[in-house]
């Protein structure tokens, strides 16, 4: 089968990349475990009449501690919730210390941070998604490596487009969908790629055309 090439040769990423994916993924399961623990202790809050206001980092710390009620046995399982979300958060600050740091030491992640709304994150993300950039024939196929390119039914004369395919690496689309947001709706420098976006919202929509300026980003 091998002398023959009846078989695809599957990509094995480097070793640098697969070590920084690692601090990658620990941060984005300390993300989810810090947003499961607030969510957890506002709901715990309310079952006792507390509804807090919205806020995070010390405000929301600040707002637990005033509005907890006196019961002892309540503010020992709020109090355990909230030492287990401040140590998450302790914890994710110091891997995007360490993820900063690598992005400096990179020439292409520094270049890639100059684009309005990529951070170094986001740059890792996706310099670590394609590993080696030379085994793409076109740029345009990095689109569609990302999932970011629709999906395609064909047959006889049936040729229907559908909704973008989500294949690929979800961390890098979803990242580049946030990094597409941003530039469309936080940064002021206007740009020929937000110039861009902000027409195709008007026509398809703000959704698809943060879509668009993702796989754009991509590309």
């Amino acid at each position: 089968m091998v002398r023959s090439g009846w078989y695809r040769p599957a990509v094995v990423k480097s070793v640098h990349s697969c070590r920084v994916r690692a601090i990658l993924a620990a941060r984005r399961q300390l993300v989810e475990v810090r947003t499961g623990l607030y969510n957890q202790i506002r709901g715990l809050l309310k079952t006792f009449g507390v509804i807090l206001a919205p806020g995070t980092g010390g405000t929301f710390e600040r707002a637990v501690n005033a509005e907890c009620p006196d019961d002892p046995m309540v503010r020992d399982a709020i109090g355990a919730l909230v030492c287990a979300w401040k140590a998450a958060g302790e914890q994710k600050v110091a891997l995007e210390r360490q993820l900063v740091r690598i992005a400096r030491d990179q020439d292409v992640c520094r270049r890639l941070a100059t684009v309005p709304g990529v951070g170094a994150i986001t740059s890792l993300t996706f310099v670590t998604a394609l590993d080696d950039p030379t085994r793409f024939r076109r740029s345009c196929d990095v689109g569609a490596y990302l999932g970011l390119t629709p999906k395609r039914y064909q047959s006889g004369e049936v040729d229907l487009g559908g909704r973008i395919s989500k294949a690929g690496d979800r961390t890098a689309h979803s990242l580049l969908f946030e990094a597409a947001n941003a530039l469309m709706t936080r940064v002021r420098k206007d740009c020929t790629l937000r110039s861009w976006g902000l027409s195709l919202a008007k026509r398809i929509g703000s959704r698809k055309a943060k879509v668009a300026v993702a796989r754009k980003l991509a590309v």
